[in-house]
């Protein structure tokens, strides 16, 4: 079912002219209407721990999902809105569950609010709604795109670390993986022992990806382009890592900062919106796509991974979980396909809840594709020559 702004217009949100992050560097459009004050003010008459809204203070520019930081009399909260298509209140649970797990553990992470019915999804219509307290720190990165690097390299280290920390307090979180496919980092097909045949398989349960993809030479395409020359190595290496929760979308944006300079470290770790069941060499090789390869340069160029900040990171990580020279090189092997269950998700997204054909078109063709090509020709190679030196420099 393709989703229809009558029914935001029904469910008493106004549609806007508001903008987004695309599939570019530059903003679109929005694709969800932004949060309005009279949809917020309905939304927390179910926390009265909050209190009355005051203002909103700022609009989310990312393009999943609607959400808003907004001033009540009690202080300021963070409130996201998804459609219901895209999480279920069973999909923000799970979420929620792991982001309480986290906070137990005294994990650098925002509470998740709950209503007076102790119940921490509000439902309205089409919609789904969560509110966050507001977590330590200065949002650093609270306009930049994913696939731009750090602002410092003393951020990359910073960020690693962190995530190491987070790793560490995820050992013993034993809960299932996500329910969902739509719009999840995880490996499920990179692991598998013949991805083009458990795709045809799960084509059955996602009827919009099965109608795109009649429209390709899809197993060609996946053939040729990444599997045949990747998914061996790569298959092997994740078969072998230890499972591990993962965050799924580690860059700068999703992270508060002690401060902008080269010293900050991370106060805060947000948003586990595409978290899943994997391992942190899984989660490893995301943060590094996600961070240090500017993919919005193929829209004129070649991106140039920055390598001081790669090192950075892997030190930072390695300072609190030592990386040893066949995690480096299981690194190196995984990083080509690593996005392909997360590119297939998002051209499920755009081509069967949103009926947008070209995004789809841009994230089956740039991103599946085009991203495993990168890593073929001189500034991708140039990457898995760098992480095999640094496994040697380890041994």
């Amino acid at each position: 079912m393709t989703v229809t702004f009558s029914q935001a217009e029904k469910s008493g949100v106004r549609a806007s002219e508001a903008l987004s992050h695309g599939m570019g560097k530059t903003l679109e459009e929005a694709v969800w209407p932004e949060i309005s004050d009279n949809e917020v003010e309905r939304v927390l008459q179910t926390f009265p721990q909050i209190g009355k809204l005051e203002a909103i203070l700022w609009r989310s520019p990312r393009p999943f999902s609607a959400a808003a930081r907004v001033r009540t009399r009690k202080g300021i909260f963070f409130v996201k809105r998804h459609h219901a298509q895209l999480r279920s209140p069973t999909d923000l649970r799970e979420e929620h569950r792991l982001n309480s797990y986290l906070r137990s553990k005294g994990g650098a992470v925002v509470p998740v609010l709950a209503s007076r019915e102790e119940e921490t999804v509000f439902s309205n219509g089409c919609w789904n709604y969560e509110i966050h307290g507001l977590g330590e720190g200065i949002d650093v990165y609270q306009d930049r795109q994913s696939w731009t690097p750090f602002l410092h390299v003393g951020h990359a280290g910073a960020a690693g670390r962190a995530l190491a920390q987070m790793h560490h307090l995820l050992l013993d979180y034993d809960a299932p993986a996500r329910s969902t496919r739509l719009l999840i980092a995880n490996d499920r097909l990179l692991r598998s022992s013949d991805p083009l045949s458990a795709l045809q398989e799960d084509l059955v349960a996602r009827p919009a990806l099965a109608s795109f993809l009649d429209t390709k030479p899809w197993q060609n395409d996946l053939w040729e382009h990444v599997l045949q020359p990747y998914h061996t190595q790569a298959r092997a290496a994740l078969i072998a890592a230890s499972p591990l929760w993962s965050h799924g979308d580690w860059h700068g944006s999703n992270l508060l900062w002690s401060s902008e300079h080269e010293y900050g470290t991370v106060s805060t770790i947000l948003d586990f919106g595409l978290s899943d069941r994997t391992s942190a060499l899984f989660d490893l090789g995301t943060a590094i796509e996600r961070s240090l390869i500017p993919w919005l340069d193929l829209e004129g160029g070649e991106p140039v991974c920055n390598l001081d900040q790669l090192e950075a990171f892997l030190r930072g990580y390695s300072a609190i979980a030592p990386l040893s020279s066949s995690f480096l090189r299981a690194l190196a092997a995984v990083l080509p396909g690593i996005h392909i269950d997360f590119a297939l998700s998002e051209i499920e997204y755009f081509s069967g809840l949103l009926d947008h054909l070209d995004h789809a078109t841009l994230a089956y063709e740039t991103y599946l594709l085009s991203h495993a090509d990168w890593f073929s020709r001189g500034e991708g190679q140039r990457l898995l020559r760098h992480l095999h030196h640094l496994a040697r420099q380890a041994e």
